[in-house]
């Protein structure tokens, strides 16, 4: 199995998912997930780390020091199509979450290093978009955008309908390049509608030194140290995925692969005989 490809692994508190720098071999990007049960609290330290807290389905309570965020969430199934309540705290910040359903909670976290409050991100707070054309169509919600406050963090998710392609035509951001790429290092977390559906997710560089093709199943992750990483869905099956991107630099600027580019433009898609 890929080394990039993190199965979901169910442990005594819940938590599903557990990604740190440390086993990613990168420095940014921390990433966890939590189906709790209802009633169940989930306690999360303050240390160096700043998150956003994702309700991928369910409602809860969230607590800091300074803020109370209380009954919230709204959506029992990603598939619902409507944006996730979140959460932004900072780092040196102590969080207490209660879920009042059943709840699957995203934990994404960077480093870092501000003076932002924690802050509730509702659905009408979230940026939502249409991409692509053709079969490279896609429904985008931009939870923490680079035009939004954080330290480090870029949150998005991401649907996928049944038989198109997704981060698409293939880009990259692993190379700074002033005003043209940044260096992002990034997750994939992959759900499925019906939940026994798989997706092929490549990721590869120019020289081919990294070239991977892996097939998530529902709740697991990709990790994307460098190269280009497009996803293709499978007939059957509709895909979610909820990203979180961060490095030195935040903003959020990649490069096409060339060979691929065409796929942006009027050529696309092209008459066939």
């Amino acid at each position: 199995m890929s080394r990039l490809l993190s199965k979901h692994a169910p442990s005594k508190d819940g938590r599903i998912q557990h990604i740190t720098p440390e086993s990613a071999g990168w420095k940014y990007v921390g990433f966890d997930v939590y189906q709790l049960e209802e009633g169940q609290t989930l306690t999360l330290p303050a240390d160096d780390k700043e998150r956003c807290l994702v309700l991928v389905s369910g409602r809860a309570s969230v607590v800091t020091p300074a803020e109370k965020f209380e009954h919230i969430g709204q959506r029992m199934s990603p598939f619902e199509r409507i944006p996730a309540w979140s959460v932004y705290v900072p780092h040196n910040t102590p969080s207490e979450v209660k879920a009042e359903t059943a709840l699957e909670l995203a934990v994404c976290s960077a480093p870092g290093f501000g003076k932002l409050p924690a802050r509730l991100i509702a659905p009408k707070d979230v940026g939502v978009e249409r991409r692509g054309k053709g079969r490279n169509r896609r429904l985008v919600h931009n939870i923490l955008p680079d035009d939004k406050p954080a330290d480090s963090l870029l949150v998005v998710e991401v649907y996928t309908d049944e038989g198109d392609s997704s981060s698409y035509p293939s880009h990259k951001h692993d190379t700074p390049v002033e005003g043209k790429e940044t260096y992002l290092e990034e997750t994939y977390y992959h759900r499925f509608d019906p939940p026994q559906g798989f997706a092929l997710h490549r990721v590869y560089t120019d020289d081919r030194s990294l070239d991977e093709c892996m097939a998530p199943y529902d709740r697991d992750v990709v990790q994307v140290p460098r190269g280009y990483h497009p996803v293709a869905t499978i007939a059957g099956y509709d895909n979610y995925y909820l990203n979180v991107m961060a490095g030195p630099e935040r903003k959020w600027q990649f490069t096409w692969e060339k060979d691929h580019a065409w796929v942006n433009s009027d050529q696309y898609p092209r008459n066939k005989v």
